[in-house]
């Protein structure tokens, strides 16, 4: 019963979606027949042009088409058969093809290459920062003394702090999240 109901909701709403389709190529076809036929100033031209333009913006984003694919893996309790019911009915509400994909795994790859490299610059400054020489004024607390003349410095502190953080951020974007399994 919960799976014919399932059946009739796919339906009705691939029918609303082809015939919203429908709808807006007709009223494209004859908005474009009406500025064919009309004699308007520039000033319209450029406002109906903004609103046009606006509609198409307030449209979902390819990343908020995404998410919504995403928040069915957070559904612990729904079994198998209703998670297909409700990947097929995003699939037949959000229009996602390659391009879109191809898009969003580009700028995930693209973030995780520059936390890489922002992690691998945190390290070596961190390691340049204990190595190299401070000025005495930037070394002035000695936490615990080695010998007379050398110890570990707050400067040493701080440097550790950015050499673990960099790993830490390393670590992250090497490795992705593992998601617990059922």
């Amino acid at each position: 019963m919960d799976s014919n109901e399932n059946i009739k909701k796919e339906v009705t709403r691939l029918q609303q979606s082809a015939g919203k389709e429908e709808a807006i190529d007709a009223k494209l076809d004859e908005l474009v027949a009406l500025l064919a036929q009309s004699d308007i100033d520039s000033d319209k031209i450029k406002d109906i042009r903004l609103r046009v333009n606006e509609a198409l913006d307030n449209t979902k984003s390819y990343r908020e088409q995404i998410a919504a694919f995403q928040q069915i893996d957070t559904d612990e309790n729904a079994s198998r058969a209703a998670l297909l019911d409700e990947f097929s009915i995003l699939l037949s509400n959000n229009q996602i093809d390659s391009n879109i994909s191809r898009q969003y795994l580009r700028g995930e790859r693209l973030s995780r290459f520059f936390l890489i490299l922002i992690s691998l610059v945190m390290i070596a400054l961190g390691f340049a920062m204990i190595i190299m020489p401070a000025p005495p004024y930037f070394e002035m607390f000695t936490i615990y003394y080695f010998t007379p003349d050398d110890g570990v410095t707050l400067m040493d502190l701080i440097s550790l702090l950015i050499i673990l953080s960099g790993i830490f951020l390393l670590i992250r974007s090497i490795y992705k999240k593992v998601s617990p399994e059922k």
